[in-house]
């Protein structure tokens, strides 16, 4: 059992001891049968307001946490120059991870074959969206009324107000300097609010838990088995492979040190199956863990959030081998690395909101000129391998900001060695 140092039980344990609750009554819930009252009163009534009021309760922290931490971040870099410095570095970063995420899950695809053999659903259909031109996606990083993107949530757009109101701030001498002193402690606010909702964490991951395995039940698994343990495969090798790789080479970190510390992260975002909502968490645990300055911190978490999507990457990846093989059609090299091309690409401006990684991999299927109605086939699955997915790009939103870190001289070595906040 584990506690904090003031002997009362830890986050992490509370939530994962939610998660195994609503495991259990979600698979009780299915046994016994999901209808009549069962249905309206439990399942679409407790733990639906249940699971909702928790995700809303998140969310309703996204804009104001990114805006004010940003701007407070941007700022006390106090050097333009070294602030396009970070951004490429991590942006680079991201969409590296990206490329090797989907390439490794399109080699698994091809040597393990999950979808040979399979018996297609014919009458199965998908609304695809067809995907914006390049040119559109640049212009769209630049709002045209900044109130109006944060009432949308349009975080690209929230991210690029935010540094330019910082980078102002810098320039603006001592009105600047007065102004950052109320946003630094705006922001300190705020991150007390999210520690106050953390505390409701382990009620909302029993609410959502239960809910998805009281209406799907381990026999939607049965079907797609292979390619539901092929994506999982995919996933825990990146995580533990590819980040732990780059954190050792790159930053000289430990790998073990890192995921333990990323324990409280890791379960609310797999819980949760959004990185926008685990973005608070996420943020605290990056700064005050793992050592991040607010001023690296704050930048590429947001960021991370919006444009790293390594697991959906993962699933797109051995989705799309999937379905080409469960219709019979060969996949030339250049359309693996259209595939490729695309899924990096496709991530950039995608909300980090659970389920989003269907539509992405509807441009994937399009780009190759796979059946879209094939998406079908990885639906009744894909709400449980989203939660893992997630767990996935939150975990490498964290090593990507403590690479870029390391790299500017902004990573404490001794936060990270230290047993802080019952890590």
């Amino acid at each position: 059992m584990q506690t904090d140092r003031s002997g009362r039980l830890s986050l992490t344990f509370k939530i994962v001891l939610g998660m195994g609750a609503g495991l259990a009554v979600g698979l009780l819930l299915n046994w016994v049968g999901v209808s009549g009252w069962v249905e309206s009163v439990l399942v679409n009534g407790l733990l639906h307001v249940g699971g909702a009021i928790f995700l809303a309760s998140l969310m309703l922290l996204v804009v104001p946490l990114v805006f004010v931490s940003l701007v407070c971040g941007t700022a006390a870099l106090d050097d333009v120059t070294r602030l396009g410095r970070v951004g490429v570095k991590t942006l680079g970063l991201y969409l590296i991870t990206t490329a090797i995420a989907v390439s490794l899950a399109l080699i698994a695809a091809t040597i393990v074959q999950p979808g040979a053999g399979f018996e297609l659903i014919s009458d199965a259909s998908f609304e695809a969206q067809e995907a914006p031109p390049l040119a559109q996606v640049i212009i769209d990083l630049f709002p045209t009324n900044p109130i109006q993107a944060m009432a949308d949530g349009n975080m690209l757009q929230i991210i690029v107000f935010a540094g330019l109101f910082g980078i102002a701030l810098t320039l603006s001498g001592e009105p600047g300097k007065r102004l950052l002193k109320f946003f630094d402690d705006l922001n300190s606010v705020i991150m007390r609010l999210v520690m106050l909702l953390m505390g409701v964490a382990p009620y909302g991951v029993f609410c959502l838990i239960a809910k998805v395995f009281a209406l799907q039940g381990f026999g939607a698994m049965l079907p797609l088995l292979q390619y539901f343990v092929l994506v999982l495969v995919v996933l825990v090798l990146h995580a533990l492979v590819t980040y732990s790789s780059l954190l050792k080479t790159l930053a000289g970190v430990n790998p073990i040190v890192f995921f333990r510390k990323m324990r409280d992260p890791i379960a609310l975002a797999f819980s949760t199956a959004s990185s926008n909502a685990t973005l608070p968490i996420t943020l605290e645990t990056v700064e005050h863990k793992l050592g991040v300055n607010n001023s690296i911190a704050s930048f590429t978490i947001p960021l991370g959030a919006t444009v790293n999507m390594d697991g959906t990457a993962i699933m797109q990846g051995v989705a799309t081998g999937f379905i080409a093989q469960a219709y019979g059609i060969d996949l030339l090299p250049i359309d693996y690395l259209m595939v490729v091309v695309t899924a990096t690409l496709a991530s950039i401006g995608t909300a980090g909101v659970p389920g989003v990684g269907l539509v992405m991999l509807a441009m994937v299927l399009r780009q190759v000129n796979l059946p879209v109605e094939g998406i079908a086939l990885v639906l009744g699955v894909d709400r449980l391998l989203d939660m893992v997915r997630t767990a996935v790009n939150v975990t490498g939103d964290a090593s990507v900001s403590c690479i870029v870190a390391a790299s500017e001289g902004e990573l404490s070595r001794e936060i990270m060695r230290g047993k802080t906040n019952g890590a």
